[in-house]
């Protein structure tokens, strides 16, 4: 949400700055991952849950220990898609998570179509 400051200039409000901020500023993880791609808690990762500093990170381990996708964990914490990246590509190079990609470059248009629609449903049931 942005609104005006003093003077005419908008301003970021704090909601959206806070978890930029987990993010220490960054937009882009250090691995691109799908927003299909379903994301499961690793067994460190569960034994680590109760240690980090992020909130956020902690809130993502708790809700992966089955396995979700990048656009559902970003729903169901209500934030930025890119945070949420940025986040469990962090979780990743830590080993508390892995990450599965649904489709290979070499998939079919059935394999695409059936993903899409797998995601729809998902998304419909948020």
């Amino acid at each position: 949400m942005i609104d005006d400051a003093p003077g005419g200039e908008p301003r970021r409000s704090a909601a959206l700055a806070r978890p930029y901020a987990w993010t220490e500023g960054r937009t882009a993880p250090a691995v691109e991952i799908a927003v299909e791609a379903l994301v499961e808690t690793t067994a460190a990762g569960r034994a680590e849950a109760g240690y980090l500093t992020s909130s956020a990170q902690a809130e993502i381990l708790e809700l992966c220990l089955r396995p979700r996708s990048l656009m559902e964990i970003a729903a169901l914490l209500a934030l930025p898609l890119g945070v949420v990246r940025v986040l469990v590509a962090d979780l990743m190079e830590d080993t508390l998570v892995i990450v599965r990609d649904t489709l290979s470059d070499t998939a079919t248009w059935d394999e695409r179509h059936d993903l899409m629609e797998r995601v729809l449903h998902g998304l419909r049931d948020l």
